[in-house]
């Protein structure tokens, strides 16, 4: 088996405590606060947009968090090294035009096919040959793609709540020049909740407080879906998110499982799809954040507490759903569209800043264009077309 071989003996609770301290806490803390801002304001934009109930969302959130903090935990003390799971935020930026000719069930199938992929690839031990099939700027450019209508969010909310998108912004920046440990997407939340209870905004059910009763899927497998969902999908978590996660924790000293993580990936894609979550990757800034600082053989506790929170998160998923939905659009397009900045301006510097840059830039306009053909998505063929394009232009 290509799989790599854990530390033995496998740490447990008592070998967590003797290893955690303040510095752990602390990292732990930043990171769940990211984990939880704005990458689930993504997932209430991409939900609206395709026309989800509450109860669709709330299962998403409970199986992005609770099913993927097990996972991280597991990994976190098999490997002895900071390996956070989530879920993966450019696939849940692919999913929004799908579903709009697309089924829910549909998208489930392309979903847990994607995650078979993976599991597959992690087990073989091919998963660097299919990391370096595509050209990364080509995929990086396919991702400004989808990524870019949440920066025009952005600007849009100044038309639509201005104190608030305002306000939200003016955190942001401030927070973002201080260069203080406390993130400034979390400040941008905080001054937008004030924003919104003095304008007395918040809207929110007679019922807030719920725990979780996640929805369980039947699948449905369709040639358009997987076909449109599946390469685009497994390229987004192995190139773009695990590609990422990895080179943070090697240029931080550890040596992360390759293979294991995708097998991981897969599994856990597998295990959350069923209550309508998106596939699972391994998180490059939550895990950038644990491996900044402390003694590195130390660093997987904090990845072991971030798990803990985003179970308990999970747990309470209808809540912190109620909670954010009560809130006015502007804010959620807000807080998305500043949590999209920085990745949005890495995609463009990526896509267009050395080699491939033709064949990223047909990538980017067909995936911008958003037209669909044969019933399959702009994402698909931005990578067909933009690869083509340097394929006859680039070949050099």
């Amino acid at each position: 088996m290509p799989l790599e071989r854990p530390l033995v003996p496998v740490s447990g609770p008592r070998q967590w405590l003797a290893d955690f301290g303040g510095v752990y806490f602390g990292n732990a803390i930043v990171a769940f606060l990211f984990a939880c801002t704005g990458p689930v304001a993504i997932i209430l934009s991409v939900g609206a947009q395709g026309g989800l109930a509450e109860s669709d969302i709330a299962s998403w959130i409970f199986g992005a968090f609770f099913i993927n903090g097990l996972l991280s935990i597991a990994m976190s003390a098999v490997y002895r090294q900071p390996l956070v799971f989530l879920w993966s935020i450019p696939g849940a930026v692919l999913v929004g035009p799908a579903l709009g000719h697309l089924t829910l069930p549909e998208v489930i199938g392309a979903s847990l096919a994607t995650g078979l992929l993976m599991l597959l690839l992690g087990l073989s031990g091919w998963v660097k040959r299919a990391m370096d099939a595509v050209p990364l700027p080509i995929v990086m450019a396919m991702v400004a793609g989808v990524f870019l209508r949440f920066g025009v969010g952005l600007v849009l909310a100044f038309r639509d709540g201005l104190a608030i998108a305002g306000t939200m912004t003016a955190a942001w920046l401030a927070f973002s020049l201080w260069k203080t440990r406390f993130p400034a997407l979390v400040a941008a939340l905080i001054a937008g909740a004030v924003v919104i209870a003095l304008q007395g905004s918040f809207r929110p059910p007679a019922a807030l407080f719920a725990f979780a009763a996640p929805n369980v899927y039947v699948p449905a497998f369709s040639w358009n879906a997987m076909v449109e969902l599946v390469i685009p999908l497994a390229i987004t978590v192995l190139v773009v998110q695990n590609g990422q996660g990895i080179a943070v924790l090697t240029a931080n000293g550890h040596q992360p499982p390759v293979n294991s993580i995708t097998a991981t990936c897969g599994l856990g894609s597998i295990l959350i799809g069923m209550v309508g979550s998106v596939p699972t990757c391994l998180t490059g800034p939550v895990n950038a954040i644990l491996a900044a600082s402390g003694e590195r053989q130390r660093q997987y506790t904090s990845a072991i507490l971030v798990a803990a929170c985003a179970m308990v998160f999970g747990l309470l998923a209808p809540f912190f759903t109620r909670l954010l939905l009560a809130t006015p659009p502007a804010f959620i397009a807000t807080l998305a569209g500043l949590a999209m900045l920085r990745v949005l301006q890495q995609a463009f510097t990526s896509s267009f800043g050395g080699a491939y840059s033709f064949g990223s830039l047909v990538c980017f306009l067909v995936t911008v264009a958003d037209v669909p053909i044969f019933n399959i998505g702009a994402a698909f063929w931005g990578l067909v077309l933009g690869l083509a394009a340097s394929y006859l232009l680039e070949r050099r």
